[in-house]
Formats: C-alpha cells, sequence, structure tokens
C-alpha cells in the first residue's frame, strides 16, 4: 500500500468519526490544522475503544465547562442530542453537577447553553413540522 494510499484511509477514518461525532456529513478540507483535526483527534484519539462517544462527549462537555468555552459546549451539547447521547434532562443534571466541581457561574452558563440550544432545536422541529 502507498504512502498516499495509507493517508488517505487514515482520512477518510478521521472524516468519518467526525461524522459520527458531530452528526453531520462532512468532507475533507483544507490546510493542516484541518489535516490534524482528521487525522489524530478523530481517526485516532475519538476512535479508541476504551471509551464510548458519549464517555468522550461527557469529558469534552466538562473540561469545556471549566474553561468556560461555552461557545465550543454549545456545538457538543446540540451534537450529544442529535446523535441521542444525552437527554436534556441529563444536560440539566451535568449543569448541576458542574456548579459543584467547574464553579457556579461556569456551570450557571452551562445550562443557560442546554436551555438555548434545546430551544433552537425545537424551533428546528416546529419549522419542520409546519412546512
Amino acid at each position: 500500500m502507498s504512502e498516499d494510499s495509507t493517508q488517505s484511509d487514515i482520512r477518510a477514518r478521521g472524516i468519518a468519526k467526525m461524522a459520527e461525532v458531530y452528526g453531520w456529513e462532512l468532507s475533507d478540507g483544507p490546510g493542516k490544522h484541518f489535516a490534524v483535526t482528521a487525522d489524530h483527534l478523530f481517526g485516532d484519539i475519538w476512535s479508541r475503544p476504551e471509551l464510548s462517544l458519549r464517555d468522550r462527549r461527557l469529558l469534552l462537555l466538562g473540561a469545556l465547562t471549566a474553561q468556560g468555552l461555552h461557545d465550543v459546549s454549545e456545538i457538543q451539547v446540540s451534537a450529544a442530542l442529535r446523535n441521542g447521547e444525552l437527554t436534556e434532562e441529563q444536560l440539566r443534571e451535568i449543569a448541576i453537577f458542574l456548579c459543584h466541581y467547574a464553579g457556579w457561574a461556569h456551570g450557571t452558563k452551562f445550562d443557560s447553553v442546554v436551555g438555548k440550544v434545546v430551544a433552537d432545536e425545537q424551533r428546528k422541529a416546529e419549522k419542520l413540522g409546519t412546512d
């Protein structure tokens, strides 16, 4: 197998895992940053068998909340709901839990992110139902 073939297999695996994690179709992107993201982060790290996607999502939500990266946690909350990994009630419970470990302000902000994403998803569903 040639090096180009191996690299394209790695990229395809990474892009497939990204699509699974986020719940939408992706295609190859330009640049080294995308390459490292697809090949290493998703093709290797997110693909390791020791933790489920849900386990990794829970860890990521905690880390993002603790760092105050609420814009990125919004993407993860949306993907968790879309993929059926977590319910609104579970996400709200995560917010309460994180208040005590990541700080009240961060946990409360995470709860508001959950509320925003849930409301956005409900609006999308209602719009699809009326079209």
